[in-house]
């Protein structure tokens, strides 16, 4: 798994691209403004981990909502995968991110429309070079209402942005199970990342 940056020019203008002219689609106002300070959960698959991770830290790190994030398999079939095991295709796992947020800063609407920004929804099982069922695109919800939120935005990109149906699945969440620690953080802790070539397989 080699994740493969977009070009700069193909990310910066998915970044900025409006789902609709019409009605504005995207919302800043806080789905909930109770003001306590209750956290969240979300979890997303969109290719390699990694840069999933890294992406989502960046753009809602230092006090912009995202209070932790970490890497590692869901919507698989085994218990306790290893690497190796999710790679063979075997287990039905995904790589994906799961973050904590304060939906008070940033809500689970915007980490979705985000998720949309920051990958192509409409390859199956793929993500430019990286190609298996591990690279498919998911929302992994957790309860009826991210459940309902996020199928009205993947029908929405899928209408008024791709024009056309996208892979993406929508599925309750089932077992997390954290990946290896050396997949934590791993684009922070290896810069040079996205050109090397991937650390090797380990049980």
């Amino acid at each position: 798994m080699a994740f493969a940056a977009p070009a700069a020019s193909t990310l910066f203008s998915r970044l900025l691209r409006p789902f609709s002219t019409g009605t504005p689609f995207l919302s800043l106002t806080p789905e909930s403004q109770s003001g306590n300070m209750s956290t969240e959960t979300a979890t997303v698959a969109a290719g390699c981990f990694w840069g999933v991770e890294h992406l989502y830290r960046k753009n809602f790190g230092n006090g912009k909502g995202l209070l932790d994030a970490k890497v590692g398999y869901c919507g698989g079939n085994t218990s306790s995968p290893s690497y190796r095991a999710v790679c063979s295709g075997d287990t039905g796992h995904a790589e994906a991110l799961q973050v904590t947020f304060d939906p008070s800063v940033v809500t689970y609407r915007q980490l979705l429309e985000f998720f949309y920004r920051m990958h192509d929804a409409t390859t199956l099982n793929r993500q430019g070079p990286d190609v298996g069922s591990q690279y498919r695109s998911v929302i992994f919800t957790h309860g009826d209402e991210q459940q309902k939120i996020a199928e009205s935005i993947t029908d929405k990109v899928s209408k008024e942005w791709y024009k056309k149906p996208v892979s993406t699945q929508v599925v309750p969440a089932g077992q997390w199970w954290d990946a290896e620690e050396y997949h934590q953080l791993y684009l922070q802790n290896n810069p040079a990342g996205f050109i090397r070539d991937f650390p090797p397989l380990s049980d």
